[in-house]
């Protein structure tokens, strides 16, 4: 007989599920044995997000990834800015699945610009996605945890810019620290349900949102700020073997945090702040 996996029998809703870090965090939390909900916007949140936006094709990609661990998953195409249609995502996958016990707030943007030079719609489309819509996923979700009464884990994805000084992005940064604030709170208020809360802070993930054409125009521009911004130069090792200088981190190093998180071995976390980047940013 399989021993049982660590997730077996629970449900997570993964935001931002489309590609990046939302599928490896979906896939590797349905390959500890849960079922999966998987959203994403898939569509450019705004002309001012200048890196290609996530596809209904990339979301389906998704899904395959999930079935192919033998999970079941529902996915659906949800601006997290728009609160009816995650409550009404989160309404059907109670009615699919019967329960819903991991929250993985992945979703978010990223644009560049001096505070004082930004667009008003700059800067509200990264506060509003980040921080507001974030909050959108928790006022849909927590309520129905708590009427399952099964207890849970929430982990919010913030960044390396929620717990520091960003020169460049400080509308991405503000809206990243708005999520610590948001998880600490968050953790007291659901401590009396079983419910714990921590935010991971992720740096240097390879991802879409890594656009290294805008942030190298902004450093040269300004390259003061690339003070503030530690380089990644670590040996990726596997199996005991060094696969050489790595400049990124691979989205599946975040997902180990995150499944551990969502798991029970990190029962006695709740209100943390999860550094994810390798010591760097104790530069």
């Amino acid at each position: 007989m399989a021993a049982e996996k660590a997730l077996e029998g629970r449900v997570a809703y993964v935001t931002g599920a489309a590609r990046g870090q939302g599928r490896a965090h979906a896939v590797r939390l349905a390959n500890e044995g849960a079922d999966i909900v998987a959203s994403d916007i898939c569509a450019p949140a705004s002309p001012t997000v200048t890196y290609p936006a996530a596809t209904p094709e990339d979301l389906a990609e998704t899904v395959r990834a999930v079935e192919a661990t033998g999970r079941k998953v529902l996915s659906r195409a949800v601006d997290i800015r728009d609160l009816e249609a995650q409550q009404q995502l989160v309404a059907d996958t109670i009615e699919q699945f019967g329960r819903l016990d991991v929250v993985v707030a992945n979703a978010g943007v990223l644009s560049w610009g001096r505070i004082w030079e930004l667009t008003p719609e700059q800067w509200d489309t990264v506060v509003d996605v980040n921080l507001n819509g974030t909050w959108r996923t928790i006022r849909a979700t927590v309520p129905a945890m708590i009427e399952a009464g099964n207890g849970g884990s929430i982990i919010i994805v913030s960044s390396s810019a929620g717990v520091k000084a960003t020169p460049g992005n400080a509308h991405y940064a503000a809206s990243k620290h708005g999520l610590t604030a948001l998880t600490n709170s968050l953790a007291l208020e659901v401590g009396e349900f079983g419910i714990r809360v921590n935010s991971i802070h992720p740096y240097s993930i390879d991802t879409p949102m890594i656009e290294p054409e805008a942030m190298g125009a902004m450093f040269a521009k300004h390259p003061s700020f690339l003070h503030s911004f530690a380089p990644m130069p670590y040996h990726r090792v596997t199996d005991g073997k060094s696969e050489g200088l790595a400049a990124f981190m691979a989205p599946e190093e975040v997902s180990n945090v995150v499944a551990w998180l969502a798991g029970d071995g990190s029962a006695t976390l709740s209100g943390s702040q999860i550094a994810v980047d390798r010591g760097v940013m104790k530069y």
